[in-house]
């Protein structure tokens, strides 16, 4: 069941730790126990700040389209 839930998020998630480990170089499992433990500390003030990026980085792939090349023009 855990298993499912899982893969479940992690591929419908919103990619917000992931993309800021990537900007950041550092690794994603790294930055989400730090989220995590930030978390705990400042009693859920971070899960916020997680879904106000989320929703910057929703709004940004609807206007920004991502070209992998200069021939995909």
């Amino acid at each position: 069941m855990f298993d499912k839930l899982r893969n479940f998020l992690e591929f419908n998630g919103f990619n917000v730790i992931s993309r800021i480990a990537d900007k950041l170089g550092v690794r994603a499992s790294r930055l989400r126990l730090l989220f995590i433990y930030l978390s705990f500390v400042t009693l859920g003030v971070t899960f916020g700040f997680y879904l106000v990026m989320a929703f910057f980085l929703w709004v940004k792939d609807g206007i920004i389209v991502r070209r992998k090349s200069v021939f995909d023009l």
